[in-house]
């Protein structure tokens, strides 16, 4: 039902000229509001949380447009306990890929495992993705600090099994203004084609994103799985008609489309008590 709903929004986005089904897409997780107490009955969909506490949280995948295009929520699930982070990932451009034309995926370091990669790669998709820093990363940014160099790439072969590999590129980053005196002043990213490593700034755009799509989700107590991941959903719905929205009156006022909107959450939320009474 999300998708059909979503799919409709595209295709009134559609109408306009400013609006291209292309663009890069970010995945990213998100957790639901924490809670304590007893968990039985729901151990395989509370993850809990990515601090280390006694609180418990469900966590929900999403896919959405970045970049230049309107940064509508193409799709959200459930992260399920003993779900693969590949088929999470696979799922979700199954989704994206129907409705729209992807061309380069943005993930967080907790994507970069070398079969997630390979799946994109395969698609023939490209991707930019930080790593996570081993022993090998750790001691090449050494090295980087010691001459005082800003960048470096360097091609790797990451091993599928079965004598099969997967080739990437790791690039180093010197970070601007760093706090660190030590290897910590670089980033590693991995990525397929050269040139696209400025783009990850992108990604921060699907964190932004969820903290405006929690101003427009219900609040509950309730614990029940279900319920919580539909006022998930329909936030981001919410978010996606809000977004969508903005780009129809800034094309009608303007005749041009700018990615700061001029439509307001509170606008849509108003309009939607008022046409609807939901809210």
């Amino acid at each position: 039902m999300y998708r059909q709903a979503v799919g409709r929004l595209l295709d009134e986005a559609a109408n306009t000229e400013e609006f291209f089904r292309v663009g890069i897409v970010a995945i990213d997780i998100t957790e639901d509001a924490p809670f304590t107490g007893d968990r039985a009955g729901h151990e395989d969909e509370i993850i809990g949380t990515k601090e280390n506490t006694d609180e418990y949280a469900y966590q929900w995948a999403t896919v959405q447009l970045v970049g230049n295009a309107v940064p509508l929520v193409l799709d959200a699930r459930p992260v399920r306990r003993g779900e693969t982070r590949k088929e999470i990932v696979e799922d979700l451009l199954d989704s994206a890929q129907e409705m729209v034309y992807v061309d380069n995926v943005l993930m967080d370091r907790e994507f970069d495992s070398q079969h997630v990669l390979e799946m994109i790669s395969q698609r023939g998709l490209s991707y930019v993705v930080p790593k996570r820093m081993q022993t090998s990363e750790k001691a090449q940014a050494k090295r980087l600090l010691e001459r005082d160099q800003d960048r470096y790439e360097t091609d790797r072969k990451l091993h599928l099994g079965n004598d099969e590999w997967h080739e990437t590129t790791l690039i180093y980053r010197r970070k601007e203004n760093s706090e660190h005196d030590d290897y910590r002043q670089y980033s590693v990213f991995m990525s397929n084609r050269g040139g696209l490593i400025a783009m990850y700034a992108y990604r921060w755009e699907i964190e932004s994103g969820y903290k405006s799509i929690k101003r427009f989700m219900a609040e509950t107590t309730s614990k029940d799985f279900g319920l919580r991941f539909f006022y998930f959903a329909f936030a981001c719905l919410l978010y996606s008609i809000w977004r969508a929205v903005d780009l129809l009156v800034q094309v009608e006022l303007t005749g041009e489309y700018e990615r700061s909107p001029i439509v307001t959450a509170d606008n849509t939320l108003t309009l939607l008590r008022k046409e609807t009474g939901i809210g």
